[in-house]
């Protein structure tokens, strides 16, 4: 029988800092939720000194980077991504000194330090819209945001059909008068207009206010949305949020316009001209790849997150956006991105127990729902991501990942906050099951996250047997298959490998990538183990053969690889 987890070899003490040339081409990117990682404060609601009192688990697991979601001044409606200062850290969070000591101590750790930026929309406290809202229509302070006349004899009929993310009109109107905002997501939330100057010169201060201070880069929030069609058309509601093209082969005139490539020009400019290589990473959901690889283009952004890839389900699908991604992120230089989790989506432990694992973005689930099946989810997730951190390019985990949690399902209506289950009256679950604090000690108040034992969610009573301190000793862990394949990833600069598809059959994938041959086995029945030393398995291995659901890598020469390649 072989261990779970290969040669469970730990990283080393030393601090691994990518050299600074190109290193987000191969790059373990670890994304922190900061309301749901480490409560130092007491209060239930996670901190930056919180996050930085865990800074030694990530290093352990041997991450290179950490993006860290928004902890600037908001009111909170939307978990901080309705932001009223863009240069500062909201008191729920610290102080910009805890920042400060935040990313110093991340880079004496070799991590580096990512954050998100958020240009789509303020919050509806931000100075700019109350200033708005106090002016004239039509007036330098209303362009600022997107102000348009309503429809009807009176204007009280919203501007066009258009349909927020989080359910419901993404139109509010100003009072009883003929003028509404735009919000694609939260009325809370209303939409910068990106043709002003002064939005662009905004922007532009607020990069180099962090830059500045040493951030090693920003996710980029809704890349794909900072410019709308300029007429504001009509456009069928169901096709609204597509990620790609209508059956009619238009796209959705709220997302991807070809304008918003000029401002990821302006401001790769600006970051280049910092040393370090500071990076602009995409959050667009956009098909095909093809269309998705022009956010990447030498002149624009460093990477762009790989939806394709969370979203593929079986062998077939997942190597046809392995093919694609490589292909089309190869025609413009860029690396290729691979993530399996986010605070948006079902955790993938659920997602893949599931009956359906095709859960859409944001929808969540409710204990109303079909739940999970929890023990074949975890042995898919494992499979998958043993897959992913073999894969050459650039990796994100999303906190708890690692531990291999689950989402929290049966998380009881009163408890919710997500804006998508008020503004859909209660019929969508949302988001909140991601993102439940994490479990830290299994025998401590709020499993180690707060020292009060306050949690601004609660936490399943089932996560006490995966806590971190649990995982942590046990060769078979999730933690402990991260940790391996982190390391054996780095050691062996899989990272910068090319990949070579292998003869396989089925449901399993076979691929070489260095010195590694991966087998995947994604399909219900075992499959012959060839000859080679193992170093990683997703699951105990034994009668040379890989069960269902279980991915092997095993270490041999490259003569053998070249030969068996050569056979194809």
């Amino acid at each position: 029988m072989t261990s779970t987890s290969g040669n469970n070899q730990n990283p080393s003490a030393e601090p691994h800092l990518l050299p600074a040339a190109d290193w987000w081409r191969r790059a373990v990117i670890y994304q922190i939720y900061p309301r749901s990682f480490g409560d130092a404060s007491g209060d239930g609601i996670g901190d930056l000194p919180g996050i930085t009192e865990r800074l030694d688990h990530l290093e352990r697991l041997g991450v290179d980077a950490v993006w860290l979601s928004p902890f600037y001044p908001s009111p909170q409606n939307d978990a901080g991504y309705d932001v009223s200062d863009f240069c500062g850290v909201d008191p729920l969070f610290g102080t910009i000194e805890d920042f400060r000591e935040l990313l110093e101590r991340a880079h004496a750790q070799g991590i580096r330090v990512i954050i998100d930026l958020v240009p789509n929309h303020s919050s509806n406290e931000h100075p700019w819209f109350r200033a708005a809202l106090a002016a004239a229509p039509h007036s330098p302070e209303r362009n600022r945001y997107i102000f348009r006349t309503g429809r009807g004899a009176s204007g009280d009929v919203a501007p066009n059909n258009w349909e927020s993310v989080f359910a419901g009109p993404a139109w509010t109107r100003v009072g009883d008068s003929d003028q509404w905002y735009l919000h694609l997501f939260d009325s809370s939330q209303p939409d910068f207009n990106w043709s002003n100057a002064d939005v662009r010169d905004l922007f532009d201060g607020v990069l180099r206010f962090w830059l500045d201070l040493g951030v090693d880069g920003f996710r980029v929030d809704v890349a794909r949305g900072l410019v709308k069609a300029a007429d504001f058309p009509d456009y069928p509601v169901e096709y609204q949020h597509a990620h790609g093209f209508a059956p009619d082969g238009t796209r959705s005139p709220m997302w991807d316009n070809d304008g918003v490539h000029e401002i990821f020009r302006r401001w790769r400019s600006i970051v280049d001209e910092y040393d370090g290589e500071r990076i602009l990473v995409a959050e667009a959901y956009v098909e095909p790849v093809s269309r998705l690889a022009r956010y990447v283009r030498p002149d624009e952004m460093h990477q762009a997150f790989n939806f394709a890839f969370l979203a593929a389900v079986g062998a077939a699908e997942i190597r046809d956006v392995i093919d694609e991604s490589l292909r089309e992120y190869g025609h413009v230089g860029a690396p290729s991105t691979w993530v399996l989790n986010n605070h948006d989506n079902v955790r993938h432990v659920s997602r893949l127990g599931s009956a359906n694992p095709r859960i859409p973005n944001g929808v969540g689930i409710g204990p109303r729902d079909l739940q999970p099946d929890h023990e074949v989810g975890l042995r898919r997730a494992r499979a998958v991501s043993a897959l992913m951190l073999a894969l050459p390019g650039s990796v994100y985990i999303y906190q708890g990942e690692e531990l291999g949690l689950p989402e929290h399902t049966t998380l009881e209506d009163r408890h919710r906050q997500d804006p998508t289950w008020y503004r859909s009256a209660g019929t969508i679950a949302g988001r909140d099951g991601s993102r439940v604090p994490l479990p830290w000690i299994a025998d401590a108040p709020a499993f180690g996250f707060s020292p009060t034992g306050a949690s601004w969610l609660p936490q399943p009573s089932t996560w006490r047997e995966i806590a971190a301190d649990v995982q942590r000793h046990d060769p078979d862990s999730t933690l402990s298959l991260y940790q391996s394949a982190i390391e054996i990833r780095h050691r062996q600069e899989l990272g910068d490998a090319s990949l070579r598809w292998l003869d396989s059959e089925g449901d399993v994938l076979r691929f070489a990538v260095g010195p590694i041959e991966v087998l995947a086995n994604l399909g219900e029945e075992p499959c012959p183990l060839p000859a080679g030393h193992i170093v990683l398995a997703s699951a105990d291995i034994a009668d040379a053969q890989i069960p269902a659901q279980t991915t092997v890598w095993l270490l041999r020469d490259a003569s053998a690889v070249e030969r068996e390649e050569e056979k194809k």
